[in-house]
């Protein structure tokens, strides 16, 4: 299992909890960055290479 390139689990929280009004600009701009960054590298892992925790979050967050 590789997590390698992943968005750590308690960045995608942090960044879920926060409401958007409180963003500033560089913060939406950065979450969508890093989303997108996320995503690829995890449609590039596959799911039997994901660990558990990652497969969970992408069932949470979205892929």
């Amino acid at each position: 299992m590789s997590d390698t390139g992943r968005e750590p689990i308690s960045d995608k929280v942090s960044a879920a909890v926060k409401p958007d009004s409180e963003k500033s600009t560089t913060e939406h701009f950065g979450d969508m960055l890093s989303g997108k960054a996320d995503n690829a590298a995890g449609s590039a892992e596959g799911d039997k290479n994901k660990s558990t925790l990652q497969s969970v979050s992408d069932k949470v967050f979205g892929k």
